[in-house]
């Protein structure tokens, strides 16, 4: 059975009442570059970028 239509409106409005979005540029090519990263960490590519935004965060602070 595939994902319906009500499926994905119920996901979409949950997304935009859990999370905030933040749009991030990087240069022609970088992308690939992190998603590749991200993926032989065995990660997806917004957890690695929310895991390294927490750990410079965590550093800051303890600095």
């Amino acid at each position: 059975m595939g994902y319906t239509e009500a499926q994905k409106e119920a996901t979409a409005r949950y997304n935009k009442k859990a999370y905030d979005r933040i749009d991030v540029i990087v240069p022609k090519g970088k992308r690939e570059v992190i998603k590749n990263f991200a993926r032989k960490q065995g990660k997806s590519t917004n957890r690695f970028i929310n895991e390294a935004i927490d750990k410079a965060m965590t550093e800051k602070e303890d600095a």
